[in-house]
This record gives C-alpha cells, sequence and structure tokens, in this order.
C-alpha cells in the first residue's frame, strides 16, 4: 500500500491578495481586455484621420482647458490611490476607510469636467466620422470611470460595515486601486489623440 503525502492547510488564511488571489488575477485579464478595446478604438481614430483630408473633420479641435483640468486631476489622483493601496496591504482599516472616500471624491470630479468636456468638441457625435469618434472615445473612458466610482462606493461601504476588517475586503480595496490605475494611464493616449493629434 502506497503512503500519501496529506498536507495540512489548516494555517493558511482563508483569502489572499495580490497574485494570490483569483480576484486580482481576473483584475488582471478585465484590464487587458478593456485595454484591447481602447487599443482598437484608438486605431479607429487613426484611420479615419488617415483618411481625411483634412483633421478635425468640418469643426475646430476640441477646447483644451475641460480635458486638460480632467487630466491632471487624474494624475494628481494616483497619489491617494496608492497611498490606499499601501493601507489595505498593512490592513489598517481606519486609513482606508478615509481613504476611500477620498477616492470617491476624486472619481466624481472627473465625471463632472468629463460633462463639461463633451459641451468643448464642437461637433456632435451624429455630424460626422470624427465627430463619431471623439464621442466614442470619450464615452468609453466615461464609463471606466463611472464603473469604478461604483466599485469605490460599494467597498467605501463595505469597509464602513462589520465585514469590514478582513484579508478579502483588503484585497478587493487592492484591486479596485489596481483598476483606477489603469483608468488614468488609459486616458493618456486618448487625451494625446483628441487634444494633440487634432493640433498637429
Amino acid at each position: 500500500m502506497k503512503d500519501r503525502i496529506v498536507l495540512d492547510a489548516s494555517a493558511l488564511p482563508m483569502h489572499g491578495m495580490g497574485a494570490a488571489s483569483p480576484t486580482w488575477w481576473a483584475t488582471c485579464a478585465f484590464m487587458l481586455i478593456e485595454g484591447s478595446g481602447f487599443a482598437l478604438a484608438l486605431a479607429v481614430y487613426l484611420y479615419l484621420m488617415s483618411l481625411a483630408p483634412s483633421w478635425p473633420m468640418e469643426a475646430p479641435p476640441p477646447d483644451l482647458w475641460a480635458g486638460t483640468w480632467l487630466t491632471l486631476m487624474l494624475i494628481a489622483s494616483v497619489v491617494p490611490n496608492v497611498l490606499v493601496s499601501r493601507w489595505a496591504h498593512r490592513r489598517d482599516l481606519r486609513k482606508v476607510q478615509v481613504g476611500l472616500v477620498v477616492m470617491t471624491m476624486l472619481g466624481i470630479i472627473p465625471l463632472v469636467l468629463r460633462a463639461f468636456e463633451f459641451t468643448k468638441l464642437h461637433i456632435r457625435w451624429d455630424d460626422n466620422a470624427y465627430g463619431s469618434i471623439v464621442w466614442m472615445l470619450l464615452g468609453l473612458h466615461t464609463t471606466h470611470i463611472l464603473t469604478d466610482v461604483v466599485d469605490t462606493v460599494v467597498l467605501a461601504c463595505l469597509m464602513f460595515s462589520r465585514h469590514a476588517d478582513n484579508t478579502r475586503r483588503y484585497g478587493d480595496v487592492q484591486d479596485n486601486c489596481m483598476y483606477w490605475n489603469f483608468v488614468v494611464v488609459a486616458w493618456l493616449p486618448l487625451y494625446g489623440c483628441i487634444y494633440g493629434l487634432a493640433r498637429l
């Protein structure tokens, strides 16, 4: 009769953080899929620009102020976002709670700026191909901001509840922070196309 090697896993934690969590891998896969969507949208923008006799088509370039302020706000939000991730790693409940409230506010402000940004494009989505692709790029990114804000609000509510102080919740906070960094980084090439290439 062969001996069986049995591992006693009773001392292991119920949930892991970072790469030890299946949710972390799912978030990475989700970002890969969405990043591919952004890349395809940018490819469409560049393709249409290469065909057009002038770019932007039948419209002046969009005003810089709304998009630039939004970009600066997103970049600035990375600092508190990184801090929240570190606090979650250290399981510092009070700091994580405050940080999630701050990140909720820092997610809502870009949505307000984005509303102004749409009005400063100087073109409607149904005017021509240029209008369609610019509105689609902004709409795609707005959806990602809104998704993360909703997730942050839900996490903030959980962290203020009796379900807060466990490894799984802190791992969820770290995953949410990672996704917000993706939202910020994904916007930079979009900003370059919409505001930079339109002025070349």
